[in-house]
């Protein structure tokens, strides 16, 4: 029995380019559109990019279809990316995800017990914490003791900034047991940060923290 598909048309077509284009966040080649289409016909597909680059440029709109190494793309005019860029949801590696859970956790913390905690990447870290507004750093002797901001809490979903009840909230969420202090420990002197606990006892490492709903997840580790 033959097949009873309606051949597509090009204003389907133009539409499915431009729906591909747009899920895919990144350039794609006219071999992978043409592939995603079902069609071999790529020199078909390579025409309908240049017409929908057409109907783009040729309307009031903040995004354009242009050219992207070796694909094409569907992005923000360049002169409109500062703007956007001020409220754009930041795509941050596990690692440095990581750094911020730490901080959040363990808060205020000073730089130099997180880079022992962890290693010294974490200097790496802290500007592009403080950069995204995540995180605030305050002098303290020779080192940052490090905040959490009220940005943080909203970014993430938490319903309080409150560095106690961010902790406790922290604990819940992620099954973290807080542990028992020594009996023997001794108190730490005046504006010193607390000695950190023997490696057995101390509490499980948060996890990195998830944006909320309608956010994009962590990029790939560095």
């Amino acid at each position: 029995m033959g097949s009873n598909k309606v051949p597509a048309t090009e204003n389907d077509l133009l539409l499915k380019i431009e729906a591909l284009l747009f899920a895919a966040g990144k350039p794609l080649t006219v071999h992978e559109l043409a592939g995603s289409l079902g069609t071999p016909d790529w020199n078909a597909v390579q025409h309908l990019l240049k017409k929908l680059q057409h109907n783009y440029g040729s309307r009031q709109t903040a995004l354009e279809i242009r050219r992207a190494g070796d694909g094409w793309a569907i992005q923000l005019k360049k002169d409109l990316t500062p703007v956007a860029h001020k409220v754009a949801a930041a795509e941050i590696p596990r690692r440095t995800l990581k750094t911020l859970a730490l901080i959040a956790y363990h808060q205020p913390i000073r730089q130099s017990r997180l880079a022992r905690m962890i290693g010294d990447y974490v200097y790496e870290d802290i500007p592009r914490l403080r950069e995204l507004g995540f995180i605030r750093a305050a002098e303290r002797a020779n080192t940052l003791e490090l905040t959490t901001t009220s940005k943080f809490a909203e970014y993430f979903g938490f319903e309080t900034a409150d560095k106690a009840k961010l902790k406790v909230l922290m604990e819940q969420g992620l099954g973290i047991e807080r542990p028992a202090a020594p009996a023997d420990a001794a108190p730490a002197e005046e504006g010193e940060p607390p000695a950190d606990p023997p490696a057995e006892s101390q509490a499980a490492e948060p996890s990195p923290p998830r944006p909320k709903e309608g956010l994009p997840r962590a990029g790939p580790g560095a």
